[in-house]
């Protein structure tokens, strides 16, 4: 069993919690963090780039000089690509897809492995329940300063209204569900706060 940091509401560290292995105790795998990361990073792009051609810019098929005789380069129209202000060659569209595709096998594998380095780490930490009593952002900012987390991604077993609306004008802290949590967010933020609930979630998950 891997042991992670217990910590209280009130920000009394407890005794070492005991996790399982099968979620914090997998090897350090770069290559397959980087390549999850990237492909979260991709399908979360929207293709809206839009450039136009040769055929869609705003031109006159005018000539612009005649073929001979002016010493200049030959030219049959201003939307020539090789002109300012000409369409692209090849221009991007605005429905260009860059999703990539990541094999659940992998997924899980890959978030197992951030978990885990992130548990040697010390950045990992286990509270019974993250609640506040009205929904007040320095009720949620004081319990968390007592707690000594700054940047925090918060994984509950459930989010009520009231923490939700304490948390949503912290730049520096996230709340999700298991089912809502993803690799980048766990490597942005400092500290990763679980609670004992979401425990069963998680190794039900990524098993």
């Amino acid at each position: 069993m891997t042991q992670l940091y217990y910590v209280a509401a009130d920000g009394a560290q407890g005794p070492a919690f005991e996790a399982p292995d099968t979620i914090f105790g997998r090897e350090y795998n770069e290559a397959l963090i980087h390549q999850i990361v990237i492909a979260y990073q991709a399908n979360a792009r929207a293709g809206n780039r839009a450039q136009k051609d040769r055929a869609e810019v705003k031109h006159s098929t005018r000539k612009p000089w005649r073929q001979k005789g002016t010493g200049r380069a030959r030219a049959g129209m201003t939307s020539s690509p090789l002109w300012r202000g000409g369409g692209r060659i090849f221009p991007n569209s605005a429905d260009e897809n860059f999703t990539q595709k990541i094999n659940k096998k992998m997924y899980r594998a890959g978030m197992r492995s951030i978990l885990s380095q992130l548990a040697r780490e010390g950045r990992v930490m286990v509270v019974d329940e993250l609640a506040v009593e009205a929904p007040k952002t320095k009720l949620l900012a004081t319990k968390l300063r007592a707690m000594g987390l700054d940047s925090v991604l918060y994984i509950a077993d459930d989010i009520d209204d009231t923490l939700m609306l304490a948390a949503r004008n912290l730049p520096n802290v996230l709340l999700v569900e298991p089912r809502y949590m993803d690799p980048l967010s766990l490597i942005y933020y400092k500290k990763v706060l679980i609670a004992k609930g979401a425990l069963a979630k998680l190794q039900e998950m990524l098993s």
